[in-house]
């Protein structure tokens, strides 16, 4: 059951007050924005038989004395769950279960969800606090397959001097994102991240979001081999808490950006499991 009633469709999306917003807003001292989307394009890196594609139909025209001809687009795929990618709480469930109690065969339809569609989460303004845990262990890049733990979470904190507030966003840099369109399957092999013992760390924080620069967020292989993506069931289905995925954390790291502004507006696609988009960090 959510904390906040029966008909909840938000999760922790809840948790950004007015006064959250405000505060992200004091965050923005040097007026310096990071995109943190990746470009959609032919031959990005996909999981199993998820596509994507872009065609430029003929153009239309020429209308008028002035010749006007435009174009348009046609875009083919799962369009939430491909590239810069949010997770909403229809996106994953526990069996049957989703979040809040819903079962997704009274919900999920071929037409969309109607229940717990991506449509459903508001804009997300907050303070966000990027985790370099790649700087903490000394190294460019972590390892595919290696398991953040709550120890790595700290010690990663305590070097940047920050902490995590409730109704924060996090980011986790890797490193993991270098091998994007340069070694795709590499890339979709396996990936550092988060196991279940630094997810609960997380949820005792109670943050809205978790994000970071590979595309699973959480660590594969996991270190338990009869588990599929328990990370994402800690966070989706149990306590409303969503997942970005496919992150450009480079510059952020980089330049030292541990804590700044958070913005981001998931596409209202009624009925979707999640939204592309390009969310951004302001400084």
């Amino acid at each position: 059951p959510s904390r906040w009633g029966a008909a909840d469709q938000r999760g922790a999306a809840n948790r950004i007050t007015p006064a959250k917003v405000l505060e992200a807003r004091n965050l923005i001292t040097r007026g310096t924005v990071y995109q943190l989307g990746h470009a959609y394009e032919n031959g990005m890196p996909m999981v199993g038989t998820r596509h994507f594609s872009l065609r430029i139909p003929q153009g239309i025209g020429p209308q008028g004395s002035n010749n006007m001809v435009y174009h348009d687009e046609l875009v083919s795929g799962e369009l939430g769950q491909v590239g810069t990618q949010f997770d909403g709480l229809g996106h994953l469930g526990i069996g049957d279960l989703f979040y809040n109690g819903h079962n997704r065969r009274q919900f999920a339809t071929a037409d969309g969800l109607t229940k717990l569609g991506v449509e459903n989460v508001g804009a997300i303004v907050t303070r966000g606090v990027l985790v370099d845990v790649a700087a903490y262990k000394g190294v460019s890049q972590l390892q595919g397959g290696y398991e953040i733990t709550p120890d790595d979470l700290r010690g990663a904190l305590a070097r940047e001097k920050m902490d995590i507030h409730s109704g924060d966003i996090v980011l986790l840099h890797t490193g993991w994102g270098s091998l994007w369109m340069k070694d795709n399957k590499k890339f979709g092999d396996s990936a550092p991240g988060i196991g279940l013992a630094a997810a609960r760390f997380l949820v005792e924080r109670e943050v809205v979001m978790v994000g970071a620069d590979t595309w699973s967020m959480e660590v594969v292989p996991n270190p338990d081999a009869s588990l599929a993506f328990p990370v994402h069931q800690l966070f989706i289905p149990r306590n409303g808490i969503y997942i970005f995925e496919n992150l450009v954390t480079e510059d952020l790291a980089r330049d030292g950006g541990y804590e700044f502004a958070f913005l981001f507006a998931p596409l209202k696609l009624k009925g979707a499991t999640g939204s592309p988009g390009n969310p951004l960090a302001i400084r």
